[in-house]
């Protein structure tokens, strides 16, 4: 039961999050696509590794979708190439860790977390421009642009990362009572 709700939560979390972060971070902004904060990065590595790699990739999958309905999108094969790539960045970073170190990612691991986090940063930003050189050259404004969208999705994770460990600190979440 508390795995539906969490899965739920987390589709309609990253629309919501996404429409915040654009008016929280707009002067962070690079591109319409590229910002040097993007917190959303935290809920797609929070849905992967929380709810696993299928209902997690699932999860941020249905709430892109909801967020291209939200922003008015037509639903065109380069906005649900953008969201698969959305979805796909943080489970390819999982399936990296499990091959490199042989074994899943523990979420109470420092290390492990960090590590996840920095193969999401370069696979998400890596899968967004192989798909836009592809199918959408009009979104490769400069080269260094894939340096800044791994920055802006690191800097999203830390800091939703820092937000739920004090969220969590403040309700005693995993604490003892």
């Amino acid at each position: 039961m508390l795995e539906s709700i969490t899965f739920f939560i987390s589709i309609i979390a990253f629309p919501s999050v996404h429409l915040l972060n654009g008016w929280l971070f707009s002067f962070a902004e690079i591109t319409p696509r590229i910002g040097l904060i993007y917190l959303p990065a935290f809920i797609r590595l929070f849905n992967v590794l929380v709810l696993g790699k299928l209902k997690g990739t699932l999860a941020t999958y249905s709430g892109g979708l909801l967020l291209m309905l939200a922003l008015g999108g037509t639903g065109n094969s380069v906005e649900l190439l953008n969201i698969a790539c959305s979805a796909g960045g943080p489970l390819v970073a999982v399936v990296v860790f499990e091959v490199m170190r042989g074994r899943r990612a523990q979420i109470h691991a420092l290390y492990d977390v960090a590590a996840v986090a920095l193969l999401y940063c370069v696979s998400n930003a890596v899968l967004h421009h192989l798909m836009w050189s592809f199918f959408d050259r009009s979104q490769l404004a400069r080269p260094l642009n894939l340096f800044w969208m791994a920055l802006g999705d690191f800097n999203g994770a830390l800091l939703g990362g820092y937000a739920l460990k004090w969220v969590a600190g403040r309700l005693r979440i995993g604490q003892p009572l």
